[in-house]
Protein backbone atom coordinates (compact mmCIF):
# COMPACT_ATOMS: atom_id res chain seq x y z
CA UNK A 1 0.00 0.00 0.00
CA UNK A 2 2.85 2.53 0.62
CA UNK A 3 6.09 2.62 -0.63
CA UNK A 4 9.39 4.34 0.10
CA UNK A 5 12.59 4.84 -2.11
CA UNK A 6 15.63 6.16 -1.15
CA UNK A 7 14.08 8.89 0.85
CA UNK A 8 16.26 11.53 2.51
CA UNK A 9 15.95 15.02 4.34
CA UNK A 10 18.08 17.65 4.81
CA UNK A 11 17.87 21.07 6.77
CA UNK A 12 20.37 23.88 6.43
CA UNK A 13 21.67 25.16 9.64
CA UNK A 14 23.83 27.82 10.65
CA UNK A 15 23.64 31.81 9.97
CA UNK A 16 26.83 32.91 8.44
CA UNK A 17 27.67 29.32 6.95
CA UNK A 18 24.82 27.65 6.48
CA UNK A 19 25.50 23.77 6.57
CA UNK A 20 23.12 21.16 5.46
CA UNK A 21 22.26 18.61 8.36
CA UNK A 22 20.66 15.54 7.53
CA UNK A 23 17.54 13.81 9.63
CA UNK A 24 16.76 10.63 6.73
CA UNK A 25 19.09 8.88 4.00
CA UNK A 26 18.27 6.61 1.53
CA UNK A 27 15.15 5.14 3.57
CA UNK A 28 13.30 2.49 1.88
CA UNK A 29 10.28 0.10 3.10
CA UNK A 30 7.00 -1.24 1.93
CA UNK A 31 3.37 -0.96 4.63
CA UNK A 32 1.21 -3.89 2.99
CA UNK A 33 -2.41 -3.05 3.56
CA UNK A 34 -3.93 -4.26 6.71
CA UNK A 35 -0.65 -4.60 8.38
CA UNK A 36 0.59 -2.55 11.31
CA UNK A 37 4.69 -1.45 10.77
CA UNK A 38 6.77 -0.90 13.69
CA UNK A 39 8.94 2.24 12.95
CA UNK A 40 11.47 2.31 16.37
CA UNK A 41 14.58 4.16 17.17
CA UNK A 42 16.05 6.78 19.63
CA UNK A 43 14.85 10.52 19.92
CA UNK A 44 15.99 12.33 17.27
CA UNK A 45 16.44 9.46 14.63
CA UNK A 46 14.10 10.97 12.08
CA UNK A 47 10.89 8.62 13.19
CA UNK A 48 8.81 11.51 13.09
CA UNK A 49 9.71 13.51 10.14
CA UNK A 50 9.52 10.26 8.13
CA UNK A 51 6.02 9.78 9.22
CA UNK A 52 5.05 13.29 7.95
CA UNK A 53 6.57 13.24 5.23
CA UNK A 54 4.79 9.69 4.78
CA UNK A 55 1.20 11.82 4.76
CA UNK A 56 2.83 14.81 2.95
CA UNK A 57 2.89 16.81 5.94
CA UNK A 58 6.96 17.73 5.19
CA UNK A 59 8.20 17.15 1.68
CA UNK A 60 11.90 15.18 1.19
CA UNK A 61 14.43 16.64 -0.17
CA UNK A 62 15.04 13.20 -2.55
CA UNK A 63 13.11 10.07 -3.04
CA UNK A 64 9.73 9.03 -3.41
CA UNK A 65 6.56 7.86 -1.28
CA UNK A 66 4.43 5.98 -3.01
CA UNK A 67 0.43 5.40 -1.96
CA UNK A 68 -0.86 2.51 -4.14
CA UNK A 69 1.31 3.24 -6.76
CA UNK A 70 0.92 6.94 -7.08
CA UNK A 71 3.86 9.53 -6.19
CA UNK A 72 2.18 11.80 -3.68
CA UNK A 73 5.01 14.58 -4.17
CA UNK A 74 4.21 14.24 -7.96
CA UNK A 75 0.42 14.55 -7.49
CA UNK A 76 -1.99 17.59 -8.39
CA UNK A 77 -3.80 19.39 -5.68
CA UNK A 78 -6.97 18.36 -6.61
CA UNK A 79 -5.67 14.72 -7.20
CA UNK A 80 -4.08 15.32 -3.62
CA UNK A 81 -7.28 16.27 -2.20
CA UNK A 82 -8.73 13.24 -3.14
CA UNK A 83 -6.25 11.29 -1.27
CA UNK A 84 -6.31 13.20 1.78
CA UNK A 85 -8.71 12.00 3.54
CA UNK A 86 -7.24 8.31 3.11
CA UNK A 87 -4.82 8.98 4.90
CA UNK A 88 -4.52 10.61 8.72
CA UNK A 89 -2.29 10.96 11.48
CA UNK A 90 -2.78 11.07 15.39
CA UNK A 91 0.45 13.13 17.17
CA UNK A 92 1.78 12.28 20.58
CA UNK A 93 0.85 15.35 22.32
CA UNK A 94 -3.16 15.58 21.72
CA UNK A 95 -3.00 19.45 23.89
CA UNK A 96 -1.26 20.35 19.88
CA UNK A 97 -3.83 18.56 18.16
CA UNK A 98 -6.83 20.21 19.35
CA UNK A 99 -8.09 23.50 19.53
CA UNK A 100 -8.15 24.59 22.86
CA UNK A 101 -10.85 26.94 21.98
CA UNK A 102 -13.41 24.60 20.71
CA UNK A 103 -15.20 21.50 22.19
CA UNK A 104 -14.43 17.99 21.73
CA UNK A 105 -17.56 17.62 19.99
CA UNK A 106 -16.79 20.32 17.85
CA UNK A 107 -13.20 19.32 17.31
CA UNK A 108 -13.86 15.72 16.24
CA UNK A 109 -17.05 16.86 13.71
CA UNK A 110 -14.89 19.15 12.01
CA UNK A 111 -13.38 16.90 9.84
CA UNK A 112 -17.03 15.52 8.69
CA UNK A 113 -18.08 19.40 7.96
CA UNK A 114 -15.21 20.40 6.11
CA UNK A 115 -15.16 17.51 3.88
CA UNK A 116 -18.85 17.69 3.99
CA UNK A 117 -19.28 13.91 4.96
CA UNK A 118 -22.56 14.43 6.89
CA UNK A 119 -25.36 16.71 6.90
CA UNK A 120 -26.55 18.67 9.99
CA UNK A 121 -28.64 16.25 11.13
CA UNK A 122 -26.73 13.36 10.63
CA UNK A 123 -23.53 15.15 12.63
CA UNK A 124 -24.62 14.07 15.74
CA UNK A 125 -25.13 10.48 14.98
CA UNK A 126 -22.18 10.32 13.18
CA UNK A 127 -20.01 12.20 15.87
CA UNK A 128 -21.89 9.91 18.89
CA UNK A 129 -20.67 7.29 16.73
CA UNK A 130 -17.09 8.12 16.48
CA UNK A 131 -17.33 8.88 20.57
CA UNK A 132 -18.59 5.21 21.19
CA UNK A 133 -15.63 4.13 18.65
CA UNK A 134 -13.05 5.82 21.10
CA UNK A 135 -14.73 5.14 24.30
CA UNK A 136 -16.15 8.66 25.56
CA UNK A 137 -18.56 9.46 27.25
CA UNK A 138 -21.35 11.37 25.10
CA UNK A 139 -21.24 14.08 28.06
CA UNK A 140 -17.97 15.02 27.44
CA UNK A 141 -18.63 16.42 23.79
CA UNK A 142 -19.29 19.75 25.26
CA UNK A 143 -16.49 20.06 27.44
CA UNK A 144 -12.75 21.64 26.26
CA UNK A 145 -9.67 19.85 26.02
CA UNK A 146 -8.20 21.66 29.27
CA UNK A 147 -11.35 19.52 31.20
CA UNK A 148 -10.46 16.57 29.80
CA UNK A 149 -7.53 14.19 30.97
CA UNK A 150 -4.84 12.98 28.69
CA UNK A 151 -6.41 9.73 27.98
CA UNK A 152 -9.26 11.56 27.24
CA UNK A 153 -7.83 13.74 24.91
CA UNK A 154 -6.20 10.92 22.96
CA UNK A 155 -9.30 9.69 22.73
CA UNK A 156 -10.84 12.43 21.26
CA UNK A 157 -7.91 12.80 19.00
CA UNK A 158 -7.88 9.40 17.95
CA UNK A 159 -11.61 10.15 17.14
CA UNK A 160 -10.99 13.01 14.77
CA UNK A 161 -8.53 11.06 12.88
CA UNK A 162 -11.01 8.20 11.85
CA UNK A 163 -13.80 10.55 11.25
CA UNK A 164 -13.24 10.26 7.51
CA UNK A 165 -12.91 6.47 7.67
CA UNK A 166 -9.11 6.43 6.14
CA UNK A 167 -7.11 3.42 5.22
CA UNK A 168 -3.64 4.11 6.84
CA UNK A 169 -2.78 5.80 9.90
CA UNK A 170 0.47 6.85 11.49
CA UNK A 171 0.14 7.37 14.74
CA UNK A 172 3.55 8.89 16.24
CA UNK A 173 4.28 8.01 19.93
CA UNK A 174 0.51 8.10 20.47
CA UNK A 175 1.20 6.85 24.21
CA UNK A 176 4.03 8.30 25.24
CA UNK A 177 2.44 10.96 27.30
CA UNK A 178 0.48 8.93 29.28
CA UNK A 179 0.44 6.70 32.54
CA UNK A 180 1.18 2.99 31.94
CA UNK A 181 -2.24 1.82 33.05
CA UNK A 182 -4.15 4.58 30.30
CA UNK A 183 -1.44 3.64 28.23
CA UNK A 184 -2.92 -0.11 27.67
CA UNK A 185 -5.86 1.12 27.40
CA UNK A 186 -5.07 3.30 24.26
CA UNK A 187 -3.20 0.35 22.88
CA UNK A 188 -5.89 -2.37 23.06
CA UNK A 189 -8.18 0.50 21.81
CA UNK A 190 -5.97 0.41 18.77
CA UNK A 191 -6.01 -3.05 18.02
CA UNK A 192 -9.61 -3.15 18.38
CA UNK A 193 -10.41 0.03 15.50
CA UNK A 194 -7.56 -1.81 13.74
CA UNK A 195 -9.59 -4.61 13.05
CA UNK A 196 -12.86 -3.10 12.73
CA UNK A 197 -11.53 -0.47 10.34
CA UNK A 198 -9.04 -2.80 8.28
CA UNK A 199 -6.28 -0.27 8.68
CA UNK A 200 -3.24 -0.23 7.97
CA UNK A 201 -0.85 1.18 10.57
CA UNK A 202 2.65 3.14 10.49
CA UNK A 203 3.50 3.24 14.49
CA UNK A 204 5.85 5.09 15.56
CA UNK A 205 8.08 4.68 19.01
CA UNK A 206 11.00 4.23 20.89
CA UNK A 207 9.83 1.47 22.98
CA UNK A 208 10.73 -1.48 21.30
CA UNK A 209 8.22 -3.27 23.68
CA UNK A 210 5.38 -1.45 22.64
CA UNK A 211 6.62 -2.06 18.90
CA UNK A 212 6.79 -5.71 19.97
CA UNK A 213 3.01 -5.38 21.25
CA UNK A 214 1.69 -3.57 18.30
CA UNK A 215 3.49 -4.27 14.84
CA UNK A 216 3.62 -7.32 12.35
CA UNK A 217 7.04 -5.95 11.10
CA UNK A 218 9.32 -3.69 12.56
CA UNK A 219 11.78 -0.90 10.88
CA UNK A 220 15.22 0.43 12.63
CA UNK A 221 15.62 3.28 12.46
CA UNK A 222 19.40 4.93 13.68
CA UNK A 223 20.92 8.18 12.80
CA UNK A 224 18.48 8.64 9.96
CA UNK A 225 19.17 5.23 8.41
CA UNK A 226 17.51 1.89 8.64
CA UNK A 227 19.95 -0.41 10.07
CA UNK A 228 17.59 -3.50 10.61
CA UNK A 229 13.98 -4.68 9.35
CA UNK A 230 11.97 -7.75 9.38
CA UNK A 231 9.11 -9.68 11.13
CA UNK A 232 8.69 -8.93 14.21
CA UNK A 233 9.39 -11.99 15.80
CA UNK A 234 13.05 -12.20 13.86
CA UNK A 235 13.58 -8.73 15.09
CA UNK A 236 13.13 -9.20 18.31
CA UNK A 237 13.90 -12.51 18.70
CA UNK A 238 17.39 -12.68 16.81
CA UNK A 239 18.72 -8.63 16.08
CA UNK A 240 21.29 -8.75 13.75
CA UNK A 241 22.18 -5.29 14.25
CA UNK A 242 24.11 -3.92 17.32
CA UNK A 243 21.70 -1.43 17.97
CA UNK A 244 18.92 -3.34 17.69
CA UNK A 245 20.55 -5.98 19.66
CA UNK A 246 20.70 -2.92 22.68
CA UNK A 247 17.31 -2.22 22.37
CA UNK A 248 16.15 -5.74 23.07
CA UNK A 249 18.20 -5.98 25.85
CA UNK A 250 16.73 -2.84 27.15
CA UNK A 251 13.00 -4.10 26.31
CA UNK A 252 13.42 -7.54 28.31
CA UNK A 253 14.42 -5.87 31.30
CA UNK A 254 10.63 -5.10 31.38
CA UNK A 255 8.02 -7.80 33.31
CA UNK A 256 5.71 -6.52 30.52
CA UNK A 257 8.21 -7.82 27.46
CA UNK A 258 5.53 -9.12 24.41
CA UNK A 259 2.79 -8.64 27.01
CA UNK A 260 -0.36 -7.70 25.73
CA UNK A 261 -1.90 -4.51 26.65
CA UNK A 262 -4.63 -4.63 28.78
CA UNK A 263 -8.51 -4.50 27.61
CA UNK A 264 -10.16 -1.31 27.06
CA UNK A 265 -12.71 -0.27 29.76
Amino acid sequence: MIELEQVSKSYTSGFLHRKPASVLSNVSFTIKKGETLGLVGESGSGKSTLGRIMIRLAEPSAGRVLFEGSDLFALRKSALRQLRPRMQIVFQDPDTALDPRLSIGVSVAEPLEIWQRAGRHEMTDRVAGLFAMVGLQPELAGRRPFELSGGQKQRAALARALALEPEFLVLDEPTSALDLSVQAQILSLIQVIRQRMNLTILFISHDLQLIGQMSDRVVVLHQGRVVESGTTQDVLSRPQNSYTARLVDAARESDAWFGKPAQPE
